[in-house]
């Protein structure tokens, strides 16, 4: 019985790539080899590390990474009230580091979050909240242009010791860019964004 075209399963499929590939290298001199490796799509530079909380300590580990900061972070977070982040983040400004943050301006009525905000504010630290309706809900940090953070985690006490949570830290020129690209663009965006105090 003749199998159509159409109803060949999908684990031959590979085997016809691989048989079309070969006569093209025959055929072509070898240009087969080029085209396969076009179809290829490229890999990651580095696997990011993966934390959670509380069993993996990743509140500590982005204490480290501001802590080794020699230019910049870039921080957009909903939660910020974790003391020892707080410090790192002053200590990093301190050192010329350029330190912005954006937050969420209902988080402002968290008494926690208002406290690490003027800390940082009086220690000049520029931040940003939202003017529009919306959350600004994104939980990142670019460090240096070199490393970016996502994840579920706030960099809340809360989320450091006792909530189930997940941070990501990314070791990717890409994806470093874009993120720094959407901070800056929040950043710059006037209509959406207002200087906190």
């Amino acid at each position: 019985m003749e199998v159509s075209p159409n109803r060949r399963s999908a684990a031959s499929r590979p085997k016809t790539f691989a048989v079309a590939a070969c006569l093209l290298a025959l055929w072509g001199g070898g240009r087969a080899v080029a085209v396969q490796e076009a179809l290829v799509p490229e890999a990651s530079t580095a696997s990011p590390e993966v934390l959670y909380s509380p069993e993996d300590r990743p509140a500590d580990r982005l204490v480290s990474l501001y802590e080794g900061a020699r230019k910049s972070i870039y921080l957009a977070i909903y939660g910020l009230t974790y003391p020892p982040i707080i410090k790192a983040l002053v200590a990093a400004h301190k050192r010329g580091v350029d330190v912005r943050v954006i937050t969420d301006r209902q988080k402002l009525e968290d008494r926690h979050q208002r406290i690490g905000l003027e800390t940082l504010r009086l220690a000049g630290i520029p931040i940003k909240v939202n003017r529009h309706d919306g959350l600004m809900h994104i939980k990142q940090a670019v460090i240096d242009d070199r490393v970016n953070t996502s994840g579920s985690m706030n960099q809340t006490s809360s989320a450091a010791r006792y909530n189930d949570e997940r941070l990501d830290i990314v070791h990717d020129a890409s994806s470093t860019q874009r993120a720094k690209d959407k901070f800056l663009k929040m950043w710059a965006d006037h209509g959406r964004f207002e200087d906190w105090r």
